[in-house]
C-alpha cells in the first residue's frame, strides 16, 4: 500500500526539467575513451529524454559487464550538475564505491566537479568533512554505500540518484 501510495504520489509531483545537451556535453562525451554501442548511445538519449522531462525519472539500464552502465550514469552525472545540481550514486559495496569514485574522479578530472565518496574507508573525521561538503552543496557528487541512506545525509539541491545493482536494495530502500 506505501508503495502505491509513493507511485501515485509520484506522478503529481513536479520535477526539474534538465536542459539539453550543448557543445561542453559534446566535448565532455568526446573525452570518452572507448567507441560506444548502438545500445549504450540510446540508453544516454532515453535517459536524457527522461532527464529533460518536468516530471521525475524512473529508468532501469540493464546489461552485462562491460555493457557500459557506468557510462551512461557518468554523462547523467555531468548533465545534472551542468545545471547545477547534486548526483548521489548508490552502490552495495564498499568496493563498488571506491571502483565508482575512481572511474567518476577520472571522467570529470578536466571539469570542476568534485566527486566524493561515503564507506567504511573512511573514518568517522572524514566522512563528517564530505557531509558537511555535501550539505553546503561544495560536493557534486557522492558515491556511497548504503550509508547514503543515514539520516544525517543532506544534500543542498539533489537532482539525479543512480542505484547501481538495483537487485541488491531492497523495497524499502528504493
Amino acid at each position: 500500500l506505501e508503495l502505491l501510495k509513493l507511485y501515485a504520489q509520484r506522478k503529481i509531483v513536479a520535477g526539474f526539467g534538465f536542459s539539453p545537451p550543448d557543445d561542453s556535453y559534446d566535448e565532455f562525451e568526446a573525452m570518452f575513451r572507448f567507441e560506444e554501442t548502438a545500445d549504450q548511445i540510446k540508453a544516454v538519449a532515453d535517459v536524457f529524454g527522461d532527464m529533460e522531462k518536468p516530471k521525475p525519472m524512473d529508468r532501469l539500464i540493464c546489461g552485462d559487464v562491460g555493457y557500459g552502465k557506468t557510462e551512461v550514469a557518468i554523462r547523467a552525472s555531468y548533465k545534472a550538475v551542468i545545471d547545477g545540481k547534486q548526483v548521489a550514486v548508490l552502490v552495495p559495496t564498499t568496493i563498488l564505491a571506491q571502483q565508482h569514485y575512481e572511474t567518476f574522479r577520472e571522467r570529470f578530472a578536466r571539469w570542476q566537479v568534485k566527486v566524493d565518496f561515503l564507506s567504511r574507508f573512511k573514518s568517522k573525521k572524514e566522512q563528517a568533512e564530505s557531509l558537511n561538503s555535501l550539505a553546503q552543496g561544495k560536493t557534486d557528487i557522492i558515491i556511497g554505500t548504503h550509508r547514503l541512506l543515514s539520516a544525517d545525509i543532506a544534500f543542498k539541491d539533489l537532482g539525479l540518484l543512480v542505484v547501481d545493482e538495483e537487485h541488491r536494495f531492497g523495497v524499502n530502500h528504493k
